[in-house]
Formats: C-alpha cells, sequence, structure tokens
C-alpha cells in the first residue's frame, strides 16, 4: 500500500506495526496478504498521515514510562523539562498567560465538564480553543477550536513547525525529544497562539501537580471535578494522596472550584488552596440553580452529568466575570458559593454540549450502540445505572425479543475483575472481549496505533478478562480452548456466552450478524470462524433487536466509533 510505504520510511515504528498485523493474522490462521479483498485507497493529504507516524515515533515505551515514575519525587525537574522543551519549540510560559486558561482536572468527568465550558463561552461568541486526552478515532480531535477538531492541513502545518524546531536543537540537547503527549500540549499551546483564541480550555492529563500542563502559570480559573482511585502508580493508592496531585493545579490568588468530593479528599483539598492562597469553593447541587426556563437539561446524558455541569457553571461565569470585571477579587476562603442564575445562553449551552463516547447511544436499524468510556470503579458505576436505565427505555420501546450483548476491554494497572463484577446486574446475554486494536490488518489510518503495549499483552489481557467474567458466574476456571480454524482459537468451547476476538472489527462483526448497515458493507474484511461457533449465534440472528453496551477503556470505545461511525475518521 502506498500510504504504509510513505509510513515505512519513517522508521521502525511503523515497521513494528506490520509485524503486529501480520502476528495477528497468523493468530487467527489468516494470511496477511489475502485477509482484504479490497486494494489500499490512494489516501491524500499524505504529509498528515506523514506527521501522525512521526508523532508515533514520540510515544513512551515501558521503561521511559517507569523512569518518569523514579522522577515523581523530583516535580520541579518535571516542569522544568516541559519548560525547556516549550523554549525549544519557539514559545515560552508568559505567552501562555495570553491565553486566558480554564485549567481542569480531576479523575471522572474532566472531560465533560471541559465540554460543558467550552459550548457555554463559545455560546457567547468567543473563538474557544479545548485541549483534551485521550481522542477516540483521530489525534486531531484533542486540539479543537470553536468545539471542532481542527483540520488535517492545519495539524500538518503546525506539527511540522513544531516538530521542526525541536528536531533542529535535538543535538544541543543530549537528543533529547518530548514524549507524545508533552508534544501533543506544546503543540495545542502553539495552535491557540497561533489562531488568536480568546481562551484555551485545558484539561489535565493524569494528575495535576506534575502534569505537563501544569506549567500554565496564570489561568483564570480552575477546577477539579470528582476524586476517585485511578493511575495509583503514578499519583498514589489513596484518595487523599490523588487529591494532593490534583491539587497542585491551585495557583494564587487564582479562583478554583470543586464539586462535592469525599471528606477525605476535600481536606487536603483545602490544605493545598490554603497552602497556595488560593480561594475554593464548592459547586452547589444543579437542582439549586434557578433558571427562567425551568429544570436544567443537559447534552450529555447520566445522573453523574450533573455535577459537571454545575462545576462548568461556576468556571464559566467565574470566567466572564474576569472577562466583563477584569479588578474583581476574589476571597481567600473555602465556603459553599451562593448560586448564581444561570444565563439563557448558559442554559443553551448545557443542553448543546456533546462529548462523544461519554453515555452515548447510535442507533443503526436493529442495533443499538451504548458507548461509554468508564475505566474507573467510579465511574463504571455511573455507566452501569446509566445502561440499566435507558437500555429499559429502549426495550420497553422494542417490538419483541432484544439480545444484551457486553463488549469489554480494559488496559493498564485497573482492576479489571472489579469493573466486570459492577456489570453483572445489567444481565448479559454474550460478554465479548477483544483488544484496542480496530482491525487485524494494517491500515492507513496511524492515529489509533499504540506502541507501549505489546499484542501478546493486550490478548492475554483480554483472556483474563473473559476468565474473570466466568468466574463471576461460577463457570470455573477452566482454561479456554479456542476454536478459530488453523490458529489461536478465539471462543471458548463449552460456554457460548463468552468470546474473545482479536480485534475489534471481528468482535462487532460476530455481534451484529450483518445487521449493522454500515459493518455489513461489502467492502469490509469478515473474520470466518467455524460453522459451530457461527451457530451459537442464534439468539443475535433471532431477536428484534440487539443492544451492545461497549465500555472500559476510552480507546476501544474510539475504535469502534471508527467502524460505526464513519463520519468520525474524516
Amino acid at each position: 500500500m502506498v500510504c504504509m510505504w510513505r509510513v515505512l520510511q519513517r522508521g521502525s515504528i511503523c515497521t513494528a506495526w506490520l509485524r503486529k498485523r501480520d502476528w495477528l493474522c497468523g493468530l487467527a490462521g489468516l494470511s496477511a496478504t489475502h485477509y482484504s479483498t479490497k486494494t489500499a485507497p490512494q489516501i491524500p493529504r499524505m504529509e498528515y498521515q506523514d506527521a501522525i507516524c512521526t508523532l508515533n515515533t514520540l510515544q513512551t515505551n515501558a521503561s521511559a514510562l517507569e523512569q518518569v515514575r523514579r522522577e515523581r519525587g523530583h516535580p520541579q525537574l518535571q516542569l522544568q523539562a516541559m519548560r525547556g522543551y516549550l523554549e525549544r519549540a519557539g514559545l515560552t510560559v508568559e505567552e501562555l498567560d495570553h491565553l486566558n486558561i480554564i485549567h481542569v482536572t480531576g479523575t471522572k468527568g474532566k472531560g465533560s465538564t471541559c465540554a460543558f465550558t467550552e459550548q457555554i463561552l463559545r455560546s457567547y461568541g468567543f473563538r474557544t480553543g479545548f485541549y483534551s486526552s485521550p481522542h477516540l478515532v483521530q489525534v486531531r480531535e484533542r486540539i479543537r477550536i470553536n468545539g471542532q477538531p481542527i483540520g488535517k492541513e492545519l495539524f500538518t502545518k503546525y506539527f511540522w513547525q513544531v516538530y521542526g524546531r525541536l528536531e533542529e536543537t535535538k543535538d544541543a540537547h543530549r537528543g533529547t525529544m518530548p514524549a507524545y503527549f508533552r508534544f501533543l500540549t506544546i503543540l495545542a499551546f502553539h495552535v491557540f497562539l497561533q489562531e488568536k483564541v480568546d481562551l484555551a480550555v485545558i484539561e489535565v492529563g493524569i494528575g495535576g501537580a506534575y502534569d505537563c500542563t501544569n506549567i500554565i502559570r496564570r489561568p483564570w480559573v480552575c477546577g477539579i471535578s470528582s476524586l476517585g482511585i485511578d493511575h495509583t502508580q503514578i499519583l498514589g493508592d489513596t484518595i487523599e494522596k490523588i487529591a494532593w496531585q490534583k491539587g497542585g493545579i491551585f495557583k494564587p490568588r487564582v479562583p478554583a472550584f470543586t464539586v462535592r468530593q469525599p471528606e477525605n479528599a476535600m481536606d487536603v483539598l483545602k490544605d493545598r488552596a490554603k497552602e497556595m492562597s488560593c480561594p475554593l469553593w464548592v459547586c452547589p447541587d444543579l437542582e439549586d440553580y434557578q433558571a427562567d426556563c425551568g429544570p436544567l437539561h443537559l447534552g450529555l446524558a447520566g445522573q453523574h452529568q450533573r455535577a459537571n455541569a454545575s462545576l462548568a457553571l461556576q468556571l464559566s461565569h467565574t470566567w466572564l466575570q474576569r472577562r466583563c470585571l477584569p479588578d474583581k477579587s476574589f476571597p481567600a476562603s473555602v465556603e459553599h458559593i451562593g448560586v448564581l442564575k444561570p444565563t439563557p445562553i448558559m442554559v443553551k449551552g448545557l443542553a448543546d454540549t456533546e462529548w462523544p463516547g461519554r453515555n452515548q447511544t447510535l442507533k443503526h436499524g436493529a442495533v443499538t450502540y451504548f458507548l461509554d468510556g468508564a475505566h474507573t470503579m467510579r465511574s463504571m458505576q455511573a455507566c452501569v445505572h446509566w445502561f440499566r436505565e435507558t437500555a429499559a427505555q429502549h426495550e420497553r420501546m422494542a417490538s419483541g425479543t432484544v439480545a444484551r450483548v457486553l463488549l469489554f476491554n480494559a488496559t493498564g494497572e485497573r482492576d479489571s475483575a472489579a469493573m466486570l463484577k459492577l456489570l453483572l446486574p445489567c444481565h448479559f446475554d454474550f460478554a465479548v472481549f477483544c483488544p484496542n486494536i480496530t482491525e487485524a490488518i494494517a491500515s492507513c489510518n496511524a492515529d489509533q496505533q499504540n506502541f507501549n503495549v505489546s499484542v501478546e499483552n493486550m490478548l492475554t489481557r483480554c483472556l483474563d478478562n473473559e476468565r474473570s467474567w466466568r468466574l463471576h458466574h461460577g463457570q470455573g476456571d477452566n482454561s479456554t480452548e479456542l476454536l478459530i480454524d488453523n490458529g489461536l482459537s478465539l471462543v471458548p468451547k463449552k460456554k457460548a456466552d463468552t468470546l474473545v476476538f482479536p480485534c475489534i472489527l471481528s468482535a462487532l462483526q460476530w455481534i451484529t450478524q450483518g445487521r449493522d448497515p454500515v459493518l455489513a458493507d461489502s467492502s469490509k474484511s469478515v473474520l470466518e470462524v467455524k460453522p459451530s461457533i457461527m451457530a451459537k449465534a442464534a439468539l443475535l440472528c433471532n431477536a428484534t433487536e440487539i443492544h451492545i453496551l461497549i465500555t472500559g477503556s476510552l480507546h476501544l470505545v474510539g475504535g469502534v466509533l471508527k467502524h460505526i461511525d464513519p463520519a468520525s475518521s474524516k
């Protein structure tokens, strides 16, 4: 394929992906050269694909991640390194002061809070920048102008500007280049400055105190969404340690807001705010706001979004106050603030907010997808509550039987078994597991490639998840015999309610059984499964509707969206 040869010229990273492709096809007993019947398209804007492949060479490997963890005890060195990269790219921390930044962290809901906040301020007519992570389908989603991912041409232009400056100065700095997330953070700052946004909403990557976004010196306002246990190897294994990290974004005399937190976490946030002379307020419940239109309606589904919306109202209101009343001062104290009255523009902003992959429902004929990237215990609890309520509504409208299917994967250090246990009350007919690999064939979309984890490890994790699910159902810990012809078998022989597939596309094709017209596209490659396994799909074929919950990983959700929402890949 032309695009793959262009990519190969960029280095060994993409060569590794080709090996990964061949390995996957070997697992399924498939030929890498004859897996797809269609000819690879001639992809326009090859400079964009070159940029993405070059970006992927900056992905941090496991040894580098371990080094970062060891250096966590020296936060100033981390931020000093980030400032050095920023300056090598031709930027200064002083320039970031002109972006009028809203800085948001948290464990659960920080992205949704940012989305609400950005939509509200855009509704007022301001030109907004929005930096978030991770992306679902294309890396451009991380850097948005006026709510839209920057275009491929704009991304390519600014990418090579920043990368070129860093590459030119590499030899003078011991050959160092910023890792993936650091680079994208610098790129976002560069884009927002060049595009002259009125404000930038910046979502923290991990934690706060040591996060590379924390080189921001003077944000206009800071926010903390719901706290919980996640990224424990980096942030600590208690809610108090995590709260200390999150409170690291507080700045002297910069107003900050938090949703209601567990008591121990709240105590830590108060102490951090006091240390930094930062005025901190706790947001009221959304029900306490009095709007002329009556109850507030949100564009994002789920009861847990109400706290995120309240935080967004406070952040946007405070930013507007600063914009209109620049001399307004804020007392340095922690208290429950008075309830503001949302303006009609704020009300409309909350209702118009969209944030794909979070409590999202897509209906394709007889198949309904329920997508939520929940990947912590608290977010999974919220996901289960949302799914049971929403799926029940859809089932009441169905004209016949409904088959329920779980498509699950989890990554990193997360406790998959505990999350799967939370999903048991959903009463799925099938539980399907697959790695975060979009399809078992090389494609020209490098945006979703991850070189930090081997394919072997990803598939092993899937088999572990499948085993946990069976144990939760009291099915014992029998080893899984897999039944794809001439290769590593992929589904259990004795039990039809759990299956493991080598990629997202093959899992979706088996679950939907040709009933989703988007997936039924003849140009898509199809994984051939034994007839005995296909026979087990009778329930799916005979059901009036198929309801699929996709959860456990935002990367999994993004891979699914790539296949079922073609517009997301354009």
